[in-house]
């Protein structure tokens, strides 16, 4: 099993940063992908970046966010960031953490992002 829990969400005006991270935690192998996902409400859920372990090549980002937002990794600590820039009220959601591994998928319980004056 593992266990995902994500912190960093909050309040910002617009273009304001934000900084999110998922600590995940429990059986990882050394294989798998990490990702954002976001839902806003009336929204379809929207997968907004991913990264694979080392070597597993760059990040994706959705054109969304692209140029705004950087997903990264320390594996040192099992956690993963978001660094959101130029926030715009668009981005307001839940942003939710997954992992996938060989044995299947795992979530996170989101962190809610809104993005208001």
């Amino acid at each position: 099993q593992v266990q995902l829990v994500e912190s960093g969400g909050g309040l910002v005006q617009p273009g304001g940063s934000l900084r999110l991270s998922c600590a995940a935690s429990g059986r990882i192998v050394g294989f798998h992908t990490m990702a954002w996902l976001r839902q806003a409400p009336g929204k379809q859920r929207e997968l907004v970046a991913n990264i694979t372990s080392a070597g597993g090549g760059p990040p994706n980002y959705s054109d969304s966010v692209r140029g705004r937002f950087t997903i990264s990794k320390d594996n040192t600590k099992n956690t993963m960031y978001l660094q959101m820039a130029n926030l715009q009220p668009e981005d307001t959601a839940v942003y939710l953490c997954l992992l996938n591994q060989y044995d299947g998928n795992y979530w996170g319980q989101g962190t809610q992002v809104t993005v208001s004056s």
